[in-house]
């Protein structure tokens, strides 16, 4: 008789953890797919490329050399030129110039850091990075040090709860963008009012998450310490505090990638700064490459972000087993990790 085959993990099994390789697998393929739906779009002639990018104008006069056309307009004043005897324009299909190739873009980003602004009185891309990176900053700090007591508080205290969160519940749903003539007229023209949007459309947010989680710590750890003895005070920082810092880290990670979807936004308040000036200035220029590669830095820098934070949770908490996830760091190292050797079976005799 035969070993009994081992049976293959399924891709799709609903509430089955898929094995390290294939997450690891999945995870390259989810950075993959969409750039190759661009490449395909940007590269393949047939699938879009709605224009026309002249080489060579011929008799049509307000043609130039490397403008765009529409192709029906490409097409149209070639059939006139023919029928006239003239000489056709030459072209190749293109896409808009706000849809650049990820080639171009990639250039774009290592160029932009090394190309002077246009104006002596514009910020390097660096200055403006670190300048929104400053924003981000003091914004969720702010938020944090009064919205996480206050959502713990919620939380563990139902007095509390019932006197804070149906405001904060009616003010969550009003756009924080909503506030910025307000900010200005209050805080002025230029950082305190996009610290405010910051602060506005995150604190909110975090008191009824961080409240929520608070709920969620297992009672019987309450009802433990209230039968060894323990006051109000030693419930909330000996049990309550300690049995949420882990799931309150990465709460905490989850609102400051929150916290950044709000800074264009903010920076557009009062005078525009940081990444958001760069952004629109070479909109205005028409480098729309260079539009595309600050984006990506954006993307990179959250990314990054929550990676390290990730890998410093694990330090923090080494006991907490993973549940529902695994970092993208982890994945990526799985991935390549050696198999350990699987003992054999042996079969008892009849």
């Amino acid at each position: 008789m035969g070993f009994p085959r081992r049976r293959q993990p399924e891709w799709l099994g609903v509430r089955k953890e898929v094995p390290s390789r294939r997450r690891a697998v999945l995870v390259v393929l989810s950075f993959v797919l969409p750039l190759a739906l661009w490449s395909t779009v940007s590269y393949v002639p047939f699938v879009w490329h709605p224009l026309v990018r002249i080489e060579t104008p011929a008799s049509v006069s307000y043609f130039q050399r490397g403008m765009l056309v529409d192709r029906d307009v490409f097409a149209s004043e070639n059939r006139s030129a023919a029928a006239e005897g003239r000489e056709r324009a030459q072209g190749v299909r293109a896409n808009p110039i706000y849809l650049p190739a990820p080639h171009e873009v990639v250039r774009a980003l290592y160029m932009a850091f090394k190309t002077p602004p246009r104006l002596p009185s514009e910020p390097w891309l660096h200055e403006s990075l670190w300048h929104s990176i400053q924003v981000i900053f003091w914004g969720f700090l702010l938020s944090s040090l009064l919205g996480v007591p206050l959502g713990i508080l919620c939380g563990a205290f139902p007095f509390f709860s019932k006197l804070f969160e149906p405001f904060l519940e009616f003010f969550r749903y009003l756009p924080a963008p909503a506030f910025g003539a307000l900010c200005v007229a209050i805080l002025g023209i230029y950082d305190a009012p996009k610290i405010a949007i910051i602060f506005i459309g995150t604190f909110f947010q975090q008191v009824l998450v961080v409240g929520n989680t608070t709920r969620k710590l297992d009672p019987s750890l309450l009802e433990a310490a209230q039968t060894l003895g323990a006051n109000r005070r030693q419930l909330l920082f000996k049990v309550i505090v300690p049995g949420i810092v882990v799931d309150l880290y990465t709460d905490m990670r989850v609102l400051l990638g929150w916290a950044w979807t709000y800074l264009i936004v903010a920076e557009l308040v009062g005078t525009t700064s940081g990444i958001t000036y760069f952004i629109n200035q070479q909109a205005r220029y028409r480098n729309y490459q260079n539009v595309f590669a600050a984006i990506a830095i954006i993307g990179l820098i959250g990314l990054c972000s929550d990676v390290a934070l990730a890998y410093v949770g694990r330090r923090l908490f080494p006991w907490h087993a993973e549940r529902g996830g695994t970092s993208l760091l982890t994945l990526l190292g799985r991935c390549f990790r050696p198999r350990k050797a699987e003992p054999r079976r042996t079969t008892q005799p009849a």
